[in-house]
């Protein structure tokens, strides 16, 4: 029977307890980790969030009707181990001699066992979430987003940033995912939408004179799952005005450089892997000696297929395009007349791959758009095998072998396609390589600046130019002359940093010129009633001296993944979604009474079934 906790008050947490208090008594709450009956002689294993403490019970029959997840209380005296020591414990050198205990909750048998690296389904784990979440290692990683979320708050608030709330229910906007919609009650038949991120609201604060904003944001899209992403998920928000794109780039690398220097104290403290506490310590000498490193959008594409490159290693993406312009092989000048690319990547110390991992390398390529996928492999001897020799004359070969790099021992790999298939593809592989050959080290955070991103990218689904980022970003003014007859070529003032391969955040400086803004919505197709219907308010406000202003915002569920060494964002997240989009835990999404539905002037017309 449970027992009331009046009278009692911790002392302690259990990870709290030092070789200091030997000697004293101390008061203990948390749960059931484990508990042995030795002939009259309890071992309880006390669990609560800063770790473990081996408590013991002599001749105290309450003591051994424990179990396992049991809620209870206890008071004893601390005491040197009798036993040997835990090394795996911080308090394995010590115990506590039990005097009393109150049994403050029974438990049922847990539909698994709570512990660090149990192989359960996740889905049963998500449905008893509040179970999964005393595992150790899940507490140790709420913990540390929490650490990391008060980094953000020191730095943004010595920096002179204010903390300012903007709202979550704002009116739908038709550009990007699809918005999560909120029916309104007293306005039957008008809906709010859930906002994708601040983005109006911090310009507007831009024009109200707020000049340096941020807060920790919800943010919610109504798009596909995958590993990295949520349906509602936490943006670190800023923006700044009277500020051009350095000043941003600026403020944040000092803000990575701040969060970098007290990570291995809050890996240390929280008891995490000391390789974490390793890599951020040399993280942080980097970016404190060199900064961050800055790389265009164009290059980061042409070298590693991708805006988001993952630097911890090498395999840069080679365009033998006018190596092969002239040769035999149908394949290569049949792209390069249509107006595509012949590229290629080395993989060092390849030349021996079996055929069968050839071939599935190219079912990866074709994943990404590519046809196929052509290769060189060299023998260790010198002896050249390829899939496509017999079109090739021994001059063409060496001549794109020698464009290649290629040595004794190498696999070039090639693709041959439009831009931006071969991009992918190559960029997929390059990363998939990475992975398989052990080419980089895990542990590693190497960060790199994206800038000069297209302003616009064409849409085949809209038919028309889509704004890459969003429409207020501002064009870079010595290309904005040739936004008509060249819309492709206007670059941004648009920038992102990427964090091992990951988009940690990104950000633009936005547009104030009038002129500027009415052209950008007459590109992106926009009327002036469409606009001003959608953006009326703000336009409204830049009417009134808007001042220059830029900002950014970082995911701060990816940023914790990885400092976490995570493989997935939902173990950073106290209570996640899975890939539908439903919470197991609670059943949501789920169905509302007919007297709602009717409050609230909706009628369900759910899809017919098709068979």
């Amino acid at each position: 029977m449970a027992e009331s906790m009046k009278g009692l008050v911790r002392t302690a947490r259990c990870g709290e307890v030092t070789e200091d208090m030997i000697g004293k008594q101390v008061t203990l709450m948390g749960w059931v980790a484990k508990s042995r009956n030795k002939g009259g002689i309890v071992f309880v294993d006390l669990r609560d969030r800063t770790g473990i403490m081996q408590v013991i019970f002599e001749g105290n029959e309450k003591a051994a009707s424990l179990h396992s997840e049991y809620c209870i209380a206890i008071t004893g005296t601390v005491r040197k181990r009798e036993g040997a020591a835990n090394v795996n414990l911080k308090t394995g050198t010590m115990e506590v001699a039990g005097e009393s205990l109150r049994i403050l909750s029974e438990s049922e048998t847990p539909p698994f066992h709570v512990l660090d690296g149990i192989d359960t389904r996740e889905d049963l784990r998500l449905r008893y979430r509040y179970l999964d979440l005393r595992r150790p290692e899940l507490q140790k990683k709420i913990m540390f987003r929490s650490r990391l979320v008060a980094l953000v708050h020191e730095f943004m608030n010595g920096e002179g940033f204010l903390d300012i709330e903007t709202p979550d229910l704002i009116g739908s906007t038709p550009e990007g995912a699809r918005d999560y919609l909120v029916p309104s009650r007293v306005h039957p038949g008008c809906f709010y939408a859930l906002p994708q991120s601040p983005q109006i609201f911090k310009q507007l604060l831009m024009c109200s004179g707020y000049d340096r904003y941020y807060q920790i944001a919800r943010c919610f899209r109504d798009e596909d799952l995958r590993a990295d992403r949520q349906p509602e998920f936490t943006q670190i928000d800023m923006e700044l005005s009277f500020v051009q794109q350095e000043d941003v780039m600026d403020v944040n690398t000092r803000l990575i450089a701040f969060i970098l220097a007290r990570l291995p104290k809050i890996y240390r403290d929280l008891g995490m892997d000391e390789s974490l506490a390793v890599a951020a310590e040399k993280a942080a000498n980097k970016v404190a000696a060199e900064g961050i490193e800055k790389m265009p959008w164009k290059q980061a594409m042409d070298l590693y297929g991708s805006d988001k490159p993952d630097l911890r290693f090498g395999m840069p993406i080679v365009d033998v395009s006018d190596v092969v312009k002239d040769c035999g092989f149908a394949v290569f000048t049949g792209a390069l007349a249509s107006g595509g690319f012949v590229r290629g990547l080395n993989v060092k110390g390849q030349g021996g791959m079996a055929r069968k991992k050839i071939d599935k390398l190219t079912e990866v390529a074709k994943t990404y758009g590519a046809k196929g996928m052509a290769y060189i492999a060299i023998k260790d001897n010198g002896e050249v095998k390829s899939s496509f020799s017999k079109f090739m004359t021994e001059d063409e070969m060496k001549n794109l072998i020698a464009a290649m790099d290629g040595e004794k021992g190498d696999l070039l790999l090639f693709a041959a396609d439009k831009y931006k298939v071969v991009c992918a593809a190559l960029g997929a592989l390059r990363l998939e390589l990475g992975k398989q050959l052990g080419l980089y080290d895990e542990r590693e955070l190497r960060f790199v600046w994206i800038t000069e991103f297209p302003l616009l990218e064409w849409s085949d689904e809209e038919g028309r130019y889509m704004a890459m980022h969003h429409p207020f970003t501002m064009p870079v003014l010595s290309d904005w002359e040739h936004v008509d007859e060249d819309p492709g070529s206007v670059r941004a003032e648009a920038y992102d940093i990427v964090l091992n391969g990951t988009e940690l955040g990104g950000g633009s400086v936005r547009i104030h010129i009038d002129e500027v803004q009415e052209k950008m919505f007459e590109v992106l197709g926009f009327t002036k009633e469409r606009a001003e219907e959608q953006f009326g308010f703000l336009l409204t406000a830049f009417k009134y001296g808007v001042p220059p202003h830029a900002g950014l915002a970082y995911g701060l569920d990816r940023m914790a993944m990885i400092f976490t060494g995570s493989d997935s964002i939902r173990d950073v997240i106290a209570f996640p979604k899975v890939k539908d989009a439903s919470d197991l835990m609670i059943k949501a999404p789920g169905n509302v009474d007919e007297k709602q539905l009717r409050e609230l002037s909706i009628e369900v017309v759910l899809p017919e079934k098709t068979e």
